[in-house]
């Protein structure tokens, strides 16, 4: 598919594209301003109007209209249901889309609109299928942080059921609560011992830039660390200081861990994405978003704009099979522009988009966009390769100079080299059907958004 390329925007204009677009959204949580033109919410909100409202936004909005299946509703009784049934089926190029789905709009409008989100704060390193079960991530704010729950700390049990009998089910929905008040029974072992805690599902804010840090490497050079969780607006202000004290500390390498970040917002993207880049970039693009053909006049540029110099001239990103769609873009939109270095595991492979519907209390995010870069470079449908394969063992907490892949990558700006020997997880579409179908893991959300 060709890439339409729009006209160079003014500075203000740029400005109105980085900084104005998430706001945009975030209006469309309300009720339907994240449509890209013509379609309205249902005509009334019973499961057979919402069916029918749901194939004529599909016939117009849906990325692959004209190639998806365009059954009748009749006959499936849920709108999920008929979703799946209007889903490209997949072919000899690009995959079945696995990635459209339906949320209620009061947990979308939370994560994208307050930066909240609802559950216990305790992820885990499920999508391996592998033991011994652990911590990967524990949400600073949420429960599980303020019961001591820590990265690394190994899962016994939840509720009574033995992680291997969890992990072997490949069922991980206990982890993920349904309502504020929900509890869940975990037995947690670590250095310190063994512990039975129970966590109440709670409503909590987000920290999407948990961890940054300089790194004084082992040649004397310094270089800028910085874990990022989720592409949400609340992140900007976060990643501007981040990025200005790491050119105040002297730092000229930054190592950027996306390996959990699933994606977001496309203009929070953009700015941390001109961030890294600096005033150098200013105006070039970015990332082209295109839509279908009946819609291409939605086709859009997101381009750099930053006001200060940056003293990067390549990143090295950490990244895995959690790195997803907006974090993708990011190391796709940089490459035409600097040195990109990935350590860890293939991506996600998820270079499209959603422009968010709202109907009827849902938000539908179907897929509406594919995304390139600058070169023109995009349809890593099996994941963005890594750079050095390098295989993580969640133990140590991120950020910390021994964790394996942050010595990979401080390695590597050091000596130019991959790690002599690794045994990292394959390329996504190397794993398994059962990995690749498996129970979303609790925290996730992958996708990108614009408006």
């Amino acid at each position: 598919m060709p890439i339409t390329r729009h006209p160079t925007p003014t500075a203000t204009a740029r400005t109105l594209i980085v900084a104005g677009l998430a706001a945009g959204l975030l209006a469309a949580c309300g009720g339907g301003g994240g449509d890209t033109g013509s379609a309205t919410i249902a005509a009334a909100c019973d499961v057979d109007s919402q069916k029918t409202w749901l194939r004529d936004y599909m016939l117009d909005k849906y990325y692959w209209s004209g190639t998806s299946p365009n059954p009748a509703p009749a006959g499936y009784a849920t709108v999920a249901d008929y979703l799946d049934a209007l889903r490209f089926p997949g072919d000899a190029a690009v995959p079945r889309d696995r990635w459209s789905y339906i949320q209620d709009t009061a947990s979308y409008s939370r994560f994208f609109g307050a930066g909240q989100t609802l559950g216990y704060g305790l992820q885990v390193n499920g999508r391996e299928l592998q033991l011994p079960l652990r911590a990967r991530y524990v949400e600073p704010q949420s429960p599980a942080a303020q019961a001591g729950i820590t990265r690394g700390d190994t899962i016994v049990s939840v509720n009574g059921r033995t992680a291997a009998d969890i992990v072997g089910a490949n069922d991980f929905s206990a982890l993920s609560p349904a309502n504020a008040g929900d509890t869940v029974t975990v037995v947690i072992a670590s250095a310190s011992g063994t512990r039975s805690v129970v966590l109440s599902a709670a409503v909590y804010s987000l920290v999407p830039v948990s961890t940054t840090q300089v790194l004084t490497l082992s040649d004397g050079r310094k270089a800028g660390y910085l874990f990022l969780k989720d592409f949400v607006s609340q992140a900007e202000a976060p990643l501007a200081q981040a990025l200005a004290e790491f050119n105040k500390a002297g730092a000229t390498e930054l190592i950027l861990d996306l390996r959990y970040n699933g994606g977001g917002l496309v203009s929070t993207a953009a700015l941390l994405a001109s961030l890294i880049g600096g005033s150098a970039d200013n105006g070039r693009v970015f990332a082209t978003l295109n839509f279908n053909s009946a819609n291409a006049a939605s086709n859009r540029s997101y381009v750099f704009s930053a006001n200060a110099a940056s003293p990067f001239t390549r990143a090295v990103v950490l990244t895995g099979v959690r790195t997803c769609s907006a974090s993708e873009l990011v190391v796709n939109g940089l490459k035409p522009h600097m040195n990109v270095v990935t350590i860890g595991a293939a991506s996600c492979g998820k270079p499209f988009g959603f422009v968010p519907k709202d109907s009827c209390g849902s938000t539908y995010s179907a897929v509406n966009f594919e995304s390139f870069n600058a070169a023109g470079q995009g349809r890593y449908y099996d994941g963005i390769a890594a750079t050095c394969s390098v295989a993580e063992d969640f133990t140590r907490a991120l950020g910390d100079p021994a964790e394996v892949l942050t010595a990979a990558a401080a390695n590597y700006i050091v000596n130019g080299a991959c790690p002599a020997a690794s045994n990292a997880q394959p390329r996504p579409s190397a794993f398994t059907a059962r990995q690749r179908a498996a129970v979303v893991e609790p925290g996730d959300r992958q996708g990108m958004w614009a408006q």
